[in-house]
């Protein structure tokens, strides 16, 4: 800091390349150290937690949510692995990075799926919406396009709904690979935003891609939330906007502040690399608290829904009875 404030910098603050690990560790004093082993302690028992969520859902759940509660669950434990090896490999970050965000990208589409299931499945979804429309004026894609009509609850529109989260989940492995193949040719660096680089156009092209893939959702939870209240569906989804949240948009300002150097360099780390660092850091804490929460909310036993015939039912008997009781007073005036 001292070097900077008398404009010499140390050579790892025009670094390129993140440290080795060994640079990194040796660089650490003891309170470095111990939050080191605070981070990793909170990232073995987050993935402790999860296991013993897997063995109660394997018990517990019927097969056919199985998997995807499984796949929901499993995002944070993930996001805090993945983070957790960046913290301790700094070279690995790229990958690290990758990894989580394919991870994440296939939950979007389980959760999708999970509220189809949730409501019974595609079936009796169609049957309990069969005269209801889609509100399509939601966030993040069409939020101020109130006027847009909204769109009848078809198997057509559930296919183009499914579709929209699918396609994010299929494309950005391909995205991932084609990444790594460029940056073995060194068209593609993490850090480098310039036109010239390969990194700002997929960037763009994959957040085109996650905004075409959370409208689905959206569109959806807006129309279920009512119905799926009693699952609680409300602190579900907010679960998994907190995840988004932190995974893409604290990422993306950190690293927005590392590259503009607003976040100083720390040697051995360069402005960016120590931006990085951070953000695993932040990740760690906020994914461990996040499964925990997850916990609580997925490991309560929720009774199924009512058909829609014993709900058509339930409303005629109540009709029948109102207007027994309506006659009946016309019969005593």
């Amino acid at each position: 800091m001292e070097g900077e404030a008398n404009g010499t910098l140390h050579p790892s603050c025009h670094a390129t390349e993140p440290p080795y690990s060994q640079e990194l560790l040796q660089s650490l004093d003891l309170p470095g150290r111990f939050l080191f082993a605070i981070l990793t302690l909170m990232t073995l028992i987050a993935n402790l937690v999860f296991i013993e969520e897997v063995v109660y859902i394997y018990r517990k759940i019927s097969s056919s949510k199985r998997s995807i509660i499984i796949w929901i669950n499993a995002a944070a434990p993930v996001i805090a692995t993945t983070s957790c090896f960046g913290m301790w490999i700094p070279r690995s970050t790229m990958f690290t990075d990758f990894t989580a965000a394919v991870f994440f990208a296939i939950v979007i589409h389980k959760f999708l799926l999970m509220m189809i299931k949730e409501c019974g499945g595609q079936k009796l979804l169609l049957r309990r919406f069969e005269n209801g429309h889609f509100k399509i004026s939601t966030g993040p894609c069409c939020c101020c396009c109130l006027c847009l009509p909204r769109v009848r609850i078809t198997r057509r529109t559930l296919f183009w709904l499914k579709l929209g989260t699918f396609q994010f989940a299929f494309l950005r492995p391909v995205l991932m690979f084609l990444s790594i193949v460029l940056w073995t040719n060194g068209n593609y660096t993490l850090y480098n935003l310039s036109p010239k680089g390969a990194a700002i156009w997929i960037n763009c092209f994959i957040g085109v891609l996650t905004i075409l893939a959370l409208w689905p959702v959206g569109i959806m939870f807006q129309q279920v939330r009512t119905l799926l209240i009693c699952k609680k569906i409300i602190p579900k989804f907010a679960l998994y906007q907190f995840i988004l949240i932190l995974n893409h948009l604290q990422a993306a300002v950190i690293n927005i502040l590392a590259m503009q150097r607003i976040i100083p360099c720390a040697p051995p780390l360069s402005s960016s690399a120590r931006g990085a660092h951070m953000t695993q850091q932040l990740l760690i804490m906020e994914m461990f608290l996040i499964t925990v929460i997850s916990r609580m909310v997925y490991r309560r036993r929720y009774d199924d829904l009512e058909p829609p015939e014993c709900m058509a039912e339930e409303v005629g008997d109540n009709k029948s009875i109102l207007n027994g009781a309506v006659s009946e007073d016309g019969l005593q005036v």
